[in-house]
């Protein structure tokens, strides 16, 4: 399994052969050259790729063949789109994921509290969201991730064990902050792209073509498309025989701290 460490290993004993190598017989500069790239190639594919299990395994699906899928929500609770997809999901009947930033639950402290009351998972999507979040030190990812717990238990008096990264960049430090501070890391088997995608017919078709079972799609309360589409979403996973269930349960997973 290719992960973060047995990269090292394996890049450090080819660094090693080659100085060897050059020593014996010469080693041509466009080795070393080629060894660097490879080695930031995987590096920024471990880092950007959230189901690479590179750094910290991270649950992006359900290894299941029963036709059953999870729909997750990044970046609320924000008024007026995420009230209107709580209205799509209790219309339809449908349960969801929201993983949520700390830092707009404060002004939106009815919207979050009703997503919990009508039964939905809340996880934590760090208090910042902040654009650098993947540079900081362990330290502080983890004191931002605990405040994103504070502002969540202050509302509905509980912390969430969940925990989504933000743009689901991963490194060392965050694998730090994920181990000490007892978070379970939860990623996407399908990123819906609906922050970029504008265009429905096509968002629509790039999530048709991802139903599969044990799927977790990926899409967030700030996208007016999304808005516009789920209830058309929801119709066709249930069109192709799937049951639509809440992350947690699909995935057998603790919800709360």
């Amino acid at each position: 399994m290719l992960n973060f460490r047995n990269m090292n290993i394996l890049f450090i004993s080819l660094l090693l052969l080659s100085m060897v190598g050059e020593m014996a017989y010469g080693v041509p500069i466009y080795v070393y050259i080629i060894l660097a790239g490879v080695y930031s190639l995987l590096l920024f594919y471990g880092c950007y790729y959230v189901g690479s299990n590179f750094f910290i395994p991270i649950i992006c699906s359900a290894k299941t063949d029963k036709k059953v899928i999870a729909l997750s929500f990044d970046d609320g609770p924000i008024a007026g789109n995420t009230v209107e997809i709580l209205q799509t999901l209790k219309d339809n009947n449908t349960e969801a994921a929201f993983f949520c930033i700390g830092s707009r639950i404060a002004e939106n402290k009815a919207i979050f509290k009703q997503i919990h009351d009508e039964g939905h998972l809340i996880g934590n999507h760090t208090f910042s969201h902040h654009f650098w979040f993947d540079m900081f030190s362990a330290k502080t990812m983890l004191a931002d991730m605990h405040m994103m717990d504070k502002a969540m238990d202050s509302v509905i008096g509980k912390a969430p064990k969940l925990f989504r990264p933000p743009y689901g960049v991963t490194n060392p430090n965050l694998k730090k902050a994920i181990v000490q501070g007892n978070y379970i890391p939860v990623g996407w088997s399908m990123r819906s792209m609906d922050t970029v995608i504008k265009d429905e017919k096509k968002l629509l078709n790039k999530v048709i073509s991802k139903i599969k079972p044990g799927a977790v799609f990926l899409f967030h309360d700030t996208s007016n498309t999304t808005v516009a589409l789920l209830p058309a979403i929801i119709k066709h996973i249930r069109a192709n025989g799937y049951e639509i269930i809440r992350l947690d349960k699909m995935l057998n997973l603790q919800t709360y701290a």
